[in-house]
């Protein structure tokens, strides 16, 4: 059901970045900046049929992304993250070898050693 929901809900996006893409360009940044009666800002625009497939598409976005969260919500009843947390097994440190193994050579030079420390400019 969650997978059914989810692909409707992809597609519907999909649709809905078209649709509005479609759209003719008003101009002016939400219909600021002077102009007519017509704008975005005006109290009465013209409904376009791009206008109300845009709405539908929307309305439909809504509707499948708050069932996506109430079915979400269902499949994480009686779970907790924190309960999680706690069933896992405790993470094992493992110990770093002390004799000269394998790498050793990656090391840096000990204090001791006859090698220098800092780089010389000579």
């Amino acid at each position: 059901m969650e997978n059914v929901v989810l692909i409707i809900h992809l597609l519907l996006a999909l649709s809905l970045i078209g649709v509005v893409l479609m759209q003719r360009s008003e101009g002016g940044g939400l219909g600021m900046g002077g102009g007519g009666g017509g704008g975005a800002m005006s109290g009465r625009a013209a409904a376009t049929a791009l206008g109300k497939v845009t709405w539908i598409l929307a309305i439909a976005f809504i509707i499948t992304s708050i069932t996506l969260t109430i079915i979400a919500a269902q499949k994480a009843a009686g779970s907790s993250v924190l309960d999680r947390i706690g069933d896992a097994p405790a993470a094992v440190e493992e110990s770093a070898p002390s004799g000269l193994g394998v790498g050793s050579d990656l090391l840096p030079p000990s204090a001791d050693d006859n090698a220098p420390l800092v780089p010389r400019a000579d």
